[in-house]
């Protein structure tokens, strides 16, 4: 159960498919800047031991996925470099508050939704794309996405009673669709759809 509002039509990949380059070098940074972000709250939040074993080995196995994408890169010949980031995570996390403990709840709680949109988009790569390689990788991510998802709702249920968590996670995920909806179609992990696809409301 990924608790998102919207969900990816399937036609966003083949938008993506004369740009698959640019979706890898994109992947790279977002695993990247996951365990960076874990890293990040690891520092922020030092005095709360419930947050630091986990986030620790979250940023391990991120920079382990970073490493496969950059294998991937250098077997097809393409060079790693900067790419301009998608709106997307910086949209959603206008939404996070300002007091403690809600922001910490908050952030853990767009990691969530962030780390469930990457496995379903995930998803739809390992169904739809033609080339099986890169099908076949993203089928190997499927089950640490979804497991990242789990465990922040987990961290910011040991923060606040999990009916809270549970009521603001809706909250957010109806953000973070209209967040997805309006970022545009640059091909990127988390793009937009106008040309790459369309996002729809779940049932």
């Amino acid at each position: 159960m990924l608790n998102l509002a919207s969900e990816t039509d399937p036609a966003w990949v083949q938008g993506l498919l004369p740009h698959l380059d640019v979706l890898l070098i994109d992947h790279a940074h977002c695993e990247k800047k996951a365990a960076g972000s874990a890293i990040q709250l690891m520092f922020r939040y030092p005095h709360i031991e419930a947050l630091l074993r986990p986030l620790s080995a979250l940023a391990r196995e991120e920079l382990e996925h970073f490493d496969l994408v950059l294998d991937l890169l250098a077997d097809r010949g393409v060079a790693f470099g900067r790419l301009a980031p998608s709106p997307y995570a910086a949209g959603l996390r206008k939404a996070v508050r300002t007091g403690e403990p809600e922001r910490l709840v908050d952030t853990l709680l767009c990691s969530a939704l962030i780390e469930a949109r990457s496995c379903e988009r995930m998803k739809l790569l390992a169904e739809h794309l033609p080339d099986s390689e890169l099908a076949a990788f993203y089928g190997s991510l499927l089950e640490s996405e979804a497991r990242h998802h789990a465990l922040f709702l987990q961290l910011a249920e040991q923060l606040v009673p999990r009916e809270v968590v549970r009521h603001r996670l809706a909250e957010l995920a109806v953000h973070e669709a209209e967040v997805l909806a309006g970022v545009d179609d640059t091909p990127r992990m988390h793009s937009g759809v106008e040309r790459c696809g369309s996002v729809r409301c779940s049932s």
